[in-house]
């Protein structure tokens, strides 16, 4: 059983904050934290999720979250200087070794955090459009599995003035590390919530948003459907798309045309497109 050896250093002349804390145990409570909200890729008991990189550190402070432990491996505290931290937040220094045993990335940059995750409803994303849009427009992913895919789609949907993201069960979690990066920060702003299939569409229908089911082919192409209307468009699983059940659920159906030779399209390729037509839409009805 290893000891916690932490000791009180005091930061270099130049620094915002009155001290560090040097940790030089893996099995600090905080470090081991870190290192299981990386892994698991979800919120800690306590509500918090784990952050790794100055710039996801820096889109959190700018979105408003609050950080409650920031680490940053040792020869670097220099990076906390430059952060506008709250003055509660806890600020631990780690060596190398350390910090990369909590770190999931191969070359992991010096600094990572601890933070509030932002809370968002259902009801939130269906009651409160918001500027430039006209309407409510909700992306829904239904099984998407690969964390990248759901960040950029976050990250595009907050581009395009979409109202939030929907994920029904299957779909990874947006605290993933991996998406996370992938949103680039748009996951703190922009409401991501889980629902049921057995809830979700009683809502939609209570707030008269139609609903959009993405197929390969079969489907009305996408530069032809009315999208400044209310609407939730739902993106299947990568490798089998969307359910039948989902499918027969929908109002109706939309296609991207693609004259090249290919099979589909990448999932948040597709979304991405999707979303960039309703926002060229509404924007044309503005304009107009």
């Amino acid at each position: 059983m290893h000891k916690v050896h932490d000791k009180i250093a005091p930061m270099p002349p130049a620094s915002n904050h009155a001290h560090v804390r040097i940790v030089q145990s893996r099995q600090n409570a905080r470090v081991k934290e870190l290192r299981a909200a990386l892994r698991k890729s979800e919120k800690t008991g306590s509500g918090l999720i784990a952050l790794e990189g100055q710039h996801l550190v820096e889109e959190a402070l700018r979105s408003g979250l609050r950080i409650a432990t920031l680490f940053v491996r040792s020869g670097s505290i220099n990076l906390a200087n430059n952060l506008s931290l709250q003055p509660q937040t806890e600020i631990l220094e780690l060596p190398p070794e350390i910090f990369a045993s909590a770190a999931t990335t191969e070359s992991p940059q010096p600094i990572a955090a601890l933070a509030e995750a932002p809370v968002f409803s259902l009801e939130q994303i269906l009651a409160e459009p918001r500027p430039p849009k006209q309407h409510t427009l909700i992306i829904v992913s239904a099984g998407l599995q690969d964390p990248g895919n759901l960040g950029t789609i976050v990250r595009s949907a907050e581009a395009f003035g979409a109202s939030g993201i929907v994920t029904l069960p299957g779909t990874v979690s947006i605290w993933n590390a991996k998406a996370l990066r992938a949103s680039s920060g748009s996951a703190f702003r922009l409401p991501v919530v889980s629902a049921t299939v057995k809830d979700l569409f009683p809502a939609l229908r209570s707030h008269r948003i139609g609903t959009l089911a993405t197929t390969v082919d079969g489907g009305t192409p996408a530069q032809q459907l009315d999208l400044t209307q209310p609407t939730a468009i739902f993106i299947g699983n990568e490798g089998s798309g969307l359910a039948s059940e989902l499918i027969n659920q929908c109002d109706e159906r939309v296609t991207i045309p693609t004259p090249g030779p290919v099979e589909s399209l990448n999932a948040a390729i597709a979304a991405s497109i999707l979303l960039y037509e309703a926002a060229r839409q509404r924007t044309t009805v503005d304009q107009g």
